[in-house]
């Protein structure tokens, strides 16, 4: 592989980042990987160590670490995960001004120098940042999309497998909605070796896990006490971009711009979407529930608020 002539862009070289591209590096799915960040010499040196692993590791990817968007013409794909953690004494409405003004930047310089670049957002808060990347590149709405889906339902798994100790590969779990509150939990879809999640546990019981699904990360947190999950975040953000450079047409709950799908219209919302090289080429609809549906449209309420918020920051 390393010859396939495809290109991809991750923008910020922190953990999230940098375990982002080590991940698409390994894979040898593309010639070159961009890690770009405003921090001088650290995507370079993180570029550099990285490379050097290829001959252990047994790949071709070439990593290019660099400070400015020159480098990273051409890309089939761009992750952003540039953007501040909220941090003590941090407003909501804070982290949404920074990050905004942020990705408002980064989208516009990736979109400059890569006008055929599909875009994956990870920033937070995720549904804002991914409605704001899409408004400022001009790109159809479905070359735009977030990662909320695969990371929250791959910590519901886990959560599954280790309460019934089942094989982790064995278990089918599904989130939608949002990333954090609104999330929306489908146990219509979930299984585990086949049989349905409903008839293994009781609706108390999967309750429980979805609780801890919808705090993943700020369990995470805690016991960090500095910092935040990027292992599991950044498999997911791969797993994305590498659907969207393999045209693998593979269903996967990202965030995504509805147009009627599920009833719902005009937002961004974590639905099943089959990816591939146009970016978000469907959005599957499955047979959820009464109850899933209503929640699914209550969390899309509440996500087209949270987007009104960000007409009332200063550009």
């Amino acid at each position: 592989m390393g010859g396939s002539g495809k290109k991809i862009t991750v923008v910020g070289a922190g953990k999230y980042g940098s375990a982002t591209v080590q991940r698409l590096a390994g894979w040898d799915i593309a010639d070159e990987v961009v890690m770009t960040d405003i921090v001088e010499g650290l995507p370079q040196g993180l570029a550099l160590d990285m490379n050097q692993s290829r001959p252990v590791e047994g790949y071709r990817t070439r990593v290019v670490g660099a400070n400015d968007y020159a480098a990273t013409a051409g890309s089939d794909a761009a992750v952003i995960t540039a953007g501040l953690p909220r941090k003590p004494g941090m407003s909501r409405m804070d982290l949404l001004a920074v990050n905004a003004r942020i990705v408002r930047q980064v989208t516009e310089a990736l979109v400059e120098h890569s006008p055929d670049v599909t875009i994956i957002v990870v920033t937070n808060p995720l549904d804002q940042m991914t409605r704001l990347a899409s408004d400022v590149s001009g790109l159809p709405r479905h070359r735009v999309m977030g990662q909320a889906g695969i990371l929250d339902s791959s910590r519901f798994a886990h959560f599954i497998a280790e309460r019934l100790g089942a094989d982790i590969l064995e278990v089918e779990a599904l989130t939608l909605g949002s990333h954090g509150e609104t999330m929306v939990p489908a146990p219509s879809q979930c299984s585990v070796a086949g049989a349905p999640l409903t008839e293994l546990l009781s609706p108390e019981e999967i309750g429980a896990l979805v609780e801890r699904t919808r705090e993943g990360g700020a369990e995470i947190v805690g016991l960090l006490k500095t910092g935040s999950a990027y292992y599991a975040p950044s498999s997911a953000a791969a797993a994305m971009a590498r659907a969207v450079l393999e045209d693998q047409r593979r269903v996967m709950p990202v965030c995504a711009w509805l147009t009627g799908e599920y009833g719902i219209s005009g937002v961004y919302l974590g639905v099943p979407a089959r990816l591939g090289a146009g970016g978000v080429e469907e959005v599957v609809e499955l047979p959820l529930t009464e109850q899933e549906q209503a929640d699914l449209h209550d969390a899309a309420e509440a996500v087209a608020a949270k987007v009104s918020e960000l007409d009332g920051l200063a550009r």
